[in-house]
């Protein structure tokens, strides 16, 4: 069955009695990069919006939460948790954390010589937050600086 995720956002928010949720729309087009280095050479860095924390961490809460986890990139799958506003989009990752945070998947890559290196830490943050003035202003540089401290020649963003 395929689902039409604006839709079922926008329908969930209602229900939640939320005000309509405004997609970001940009009249800039990214600044596209071609790679440095070949991708078997490179160091990779992930970002996912699943709101993805491993055990020990705070989970996130559901109202605007900004906040960002660093996860090591050596964690179990086992250790990875999820909270996030649309829970029930969280059925699967919670059997499965990888179709959200692919740490098992990277590491076969790297080990097989497909990617260079996994960065030592991977981050996730919570989508569907509804400031986008925040995510612009103080979550994006943040996992920015996090990428450039981590000197990573590439980004894996996987969103929810």
């Amino acid at each position: 069955m395929t689902v039409n995720y604006m839709d079922a956002i926008r329908q969930r928010y209602e229900r939640l009695g939320y005000t309509a949720y405004r997609w970001f729309v940009t009249d800039e087009t990214p600044a596209w990069q071609k790679l440095s280095v070949p991708l078997d050479k490179a160091r990779l860095g992930m970002l996912s919006t699943s709101g993805a924390y491993a055990v020990g961490q705070v989970a996130y809460h559901y109202k605007d939460d900004t906040s960002i986890r660093a996860i090591a990139s050596d964690t179990a799958s086992a250790d990875l948790r999820f909270s996030h506003i649309t829970e029930n989009y969280l059925v699967d990752p919670r059997k499965d954390p990888n179709c959200i945070l692919p740490i098992d998947t990277l590491r076969k890559l790297v080990s097989d010589g497909t990617i260079g290196s996994l960065a030592d830490k991977v981050y996730s943050c919570m989508g569907g937050v509804y400031s986008q003035r925040r995510i612009r202003d103080e979550t994006a540089p943040a996992i920015l600086e996090q990428f450039r401290d981590q000197q990573i020649d590439c980004a894996l963003l996987v969103a929810m």
